[in-house]
């Protein structure tokens, strides 16, 4: 494992500070709902004929799901420590084009709208979100929407767009093709994988409070029929507990548990751990072997298909 200098050195136009949420598209509205309500115990917020906005807690909605042609992450709303006007100004002298509107979704009244590098995901930027009104300390639900993976056929463009546009920070790296990002202490809000032959979403991540809240939820999975594809296990990266199933419509679903948390990377990583490799732990370029993947062994090659 070496070492990878930190990219991204120029003063961001946003600064982004949590992943909000995540939209998806369905031709079975019912059906995910039914799943995200059931299953994972999301609560609604507000449900039309043709759209859903459920959350974990305290923000309108984490997640988005609207009727129409099956797509994962049509669409991810990043919250912001500045305010959106100096945002938009900045976007804008940084060539970028933005767009602010009130439209977007309850909730979520004022934001700006931009698109992605190379791909047709909207990006949602917003300073906050209205309250949900929710009990956040359901038993079963997740705590929080924890990260997106997607694929990108230009892994060092959409690094650096989040990196030196949105603020994002580099976590580490496995081998030349799967990148970790965060916004905040959290090791990852969003990872990128390169490849030219797949795109759109890898899998979307819930995170649950600790293992023994993971093992109640995976029990619960396995009551509704819902299997395991992957896991439990520990990655590398990150050396979160993970566990990988597939959504009603076949999307990669991880809840996971015990992510990293990194305070200043430039003292280490923060909040040692023992299963860490390392005293104190910085962000590196990963070796791809199965320890990478899965620390305790069993390794799913779809995962890694790229």
């Amino acid at each position: 494992m070496s070492t990878t200098p930190e990219t991204g050195a120029v003063d961001p136009a946003a600064r982004v500070s949590k992943l909000g949420y995540v939209t998806f598209s369905t031709p079975d509205l019912d059906r995910l709902v039914w799943y995200y309500t059931q299953v994972l115990d999301f609560a609604v917020v507000e449900q039309t004929a043709d759209e859903a906005f459920l959350t974990t807690g305290a923000d309108h909605h984490c997640v988005v799901l609207t009727k129409g042609e099956k797509k994962a992450r049509a669409a991810v709303g990043y919250e912001l420590w500045d305010s959106l006007s100096t945002a938009q100004r900045r976007l804008t002298e940084a060539g970028y084009e933005v767009e602010r509107r009130s439209d977007i979704s309850p909730g979520t009244p004022d934001a700006l709208v931009m698109r992605e590098p190379g791909t047709n995901v909207e990006l949602h930027l917003i300073e906050g979100q209205e309250p949900s009104g929710v009990d956040g300390r359901a038993p079963l639900r997740p705590t929080k929407l924890g990260h997106v993976a997607a694929f990108t056929p230009a892994l060092p463009r959409m690094q650096n767009f989040y990196q030196d546009l949105l603020g994002f920070k580099w976590s580490d790296t496995v081998g030349d093709f799967f990148v970790f990002l965060r916004c905040n202490a959290d090791h990852h809000a969003a990872n990128f994988m390169a490849s030219t032959i797949k795109s759109g979403m890898h899998h979307i991540a819930y995170e649950m409070r600790d293992p023994n809240h993971l093992i109640t939820m995976l029990d619960h999975l396995g009551k509704n029929d819902f299997r395991l594809h992957w896991g439990p296990g520990r990655h590398g990266p990150g050396h979160n507990l993970f566990t990988y199933h597939r959504d009603p419509d076949g999307h990669t679903i991880e809840l996971f548990t015990q992510l990293d948390v990194i305070h200043d990377e430039s003292k280490g990583y923060w909040e040692p751990r023992p299963w860490h490799e390392s005293y104190p732990q910085y962000p590196r370029t990963w070796e791809v072997d199965v320890a990478t993947v899965n620390i305790w062994g069993p390794v799913n090659e779809q995962e890694l298909e790229h």
